[in-house]
């Protein structure tokens, strides 16, 4: 029996099965990483950089059936699977170029003598449970730092991208990476609790669900390890009185549709001010109604299907519910009839409290407005979530964006585009989006040893 399965959702067919682990071959697989770590721990900055260097290379020489393992696997549309691709590679060298100064001892000014500085180290080995959305993403910015930092990486990925785990493997196996440094584990959700527990394994790195997120933290807690959670997120998306409506309708369509509106930093709820409500919903509902959907293995498509019939489900029963409370359907609002996961581009709006989508995250193409009068009114909304993990805020008075973007309760906020990522800038959230940050120099400081070390000249103090 197994849980890895290729399932096209273009067309719904099976492809083909992959085995879960057997006990041994888990056993095997923790063991490499914990053999491994030691000598990863204490090897040369240089030969951490040089590996960086080759996987980013190679993810570039194979851009193009990288690209399609993930079309096949999730729909990505193969343009911004891509996209993806070019992204693993812009972090991959983010840290072989910047990973060494953030490793630099830190030396200390000592009250009491001596000289003390701060090392950063590896921990060990570090498991790492990453979703379907952006298969080669999300392993990149768990995987680069912590192998920068000289930690060894087990990595559980999604139970429908098996064919990209493992051409992330094979990548660090042609890259020369040593054995043990990065291992695949194809490890039921039983057998990942047992990963988290083991004694040899030194932290555990999840992005998913909010309920997959507390059952990883409470066994980690359990045992006694270091988490880090990038869970869900309902972000909201402020159009104020200043916008220029034209800019803030294309970034609301890039930041709603781009990967099917499967992102868990995606723009969900749009929070509108009276001023410009109309003009924007207009321009927005016409730049939704001409997205390219269709054959995610054509260069032109912007959006394809929803990853599997099971995310397809539980978004239609979302919808449903809210159509059937009241919501009104501006534009789609069901399911495609065609084989595979498809699902209209959608907007609702008059969403209250007693819908599903007024407090649950939406995780498909479906974009919910919101009228407010007020500056206030707009702040009072988007806080009113049980998520924090990004915002965007559209506006031309710079000021008031800005003083927005300071009442948002959330990781993130972007002004004037819709909330992004890249190499250099932290990923995270607060509430019940998560714990800790990846990217950047912070995703360098979550997993590692800062070890003091101090120095007190035994020959000064004996006064030799």
């Amino acid at each position: 029996m197994t849980n890895y399965t290729v399932v096209d959702p273009a067309t719904g067919k099976s492809i083909r099965d992959y085995p879960t682990m057997t006990a041994q071959e888990l056993e095997e697989a923790v063991g490499a990483a914990a053999s491994a770590s030691e000598a990863w721990r204490i090897t040369t900055i240089s030969d951490r950089v040089a590996l960086l260097r080759r996987v980013a290379q190679l993810y570039s020489e194979r851009r193009d059936a990288l690209a399609a393992i993930i079309t096949r696997e999730m729909g990505k549309p193969i343009t911004q699977a891509g996209l993806e691709v070019d992204l693993v590679v812009s972090i991959y060298n983010y840290y072989a170029e910047n990973g060494p100064g953030y490793l630099q001892d830190e030396a200390l000014a000592v009250v009491g003598g001596g000289t003390a500085v701060v090392r950063k180290e590896g921990l060990g080995p570090i498991f790492g449970i990453m979703p379907w959305n952006y298969p080669y993403y999300q392993v990149a910015r768990f995987a680069a730092p912590n192998l920068m930092n000289g930690n060894t990486i087990l990595l559980k990925h999604a139970p429908q991208c098996p064919e990209s785990a493992l051409a992330i493997e094979q990548i660090f196996h042609d890259a020369g990476a040593p054995l043990g440094a990065y291992v695949n584990v194809f490890a039921s959700n039983d057998q990942a609790g047992q990963i988290i527990a083991d004694r040899r394994v030194h932290g555990v790195s999840l992005t998913g669900s909010e309920r997959a997120g507390a059952i990883v933290a409470e066994i980690a807690g359990r045992n006694l390890k270091k988490v880090v959670l990038e869970l869900g997120g309902s972000d909201a998306f402020l159009v104020l009185d200043s916008a220029d409506v034209a800019h803030a309708a294309t970034q609301a369509v890039l930041g709603r549709f781009s990967n099917a509106g499967q992102a868990c930093n995606a723009a969900k709820r749009f929070i509108v001010t009276d001023a410009v409500y109309e003009n924007f919903l207009e321009q927005f509902t016409q730049a939704v109604a001409a997205i390219c959907l269709g054959d995610p293995s054509d260069p032109q498509t912007f959006m394809g299907p929803m990853s599997s019939a099971s995310a397809l489900a539980g978004l239609a029963e979302q919808v449903d519910d809210a159509i059937g409370k009241g919501a009104t359907v501006v534009l789609g609002g069901g399911q495609i009839d065609r084989p595979g996961a498809w699902y209209q581009p959608t907007i609702l709006c008059d969403v209250t409290p007693t819908m599903r989508a007024y407090t649950e995250e939406l995780f498909g193409p479906v974009a919910v407005i919101y009228r407010v009068r007020s500056e206030d009114d707009a702040v009072e909304l988007a806080n009113a979530t049980t998520y924090g993990l990004g915002a965007a805020v559209l506006g031309t008075d710079l000021v008031a964006a800005e003083r927005i973007a300071n009442r948002l309760h959330v990781g993130m906020v972007t002004v004037n585009a819709a909330s992004g990522t890249s190499a250099e800038l932290p990923f995270g959230g607060v509430k019940r989006s998560g714990i800790g940050r990846e990217l950047g120099k912070f995703g360098m400081e979550e997993f590692v040893n800062t070890k003091l070390i101090r120095i007190i000249d035994a020959s000064v103090e004996t006064g030799r």
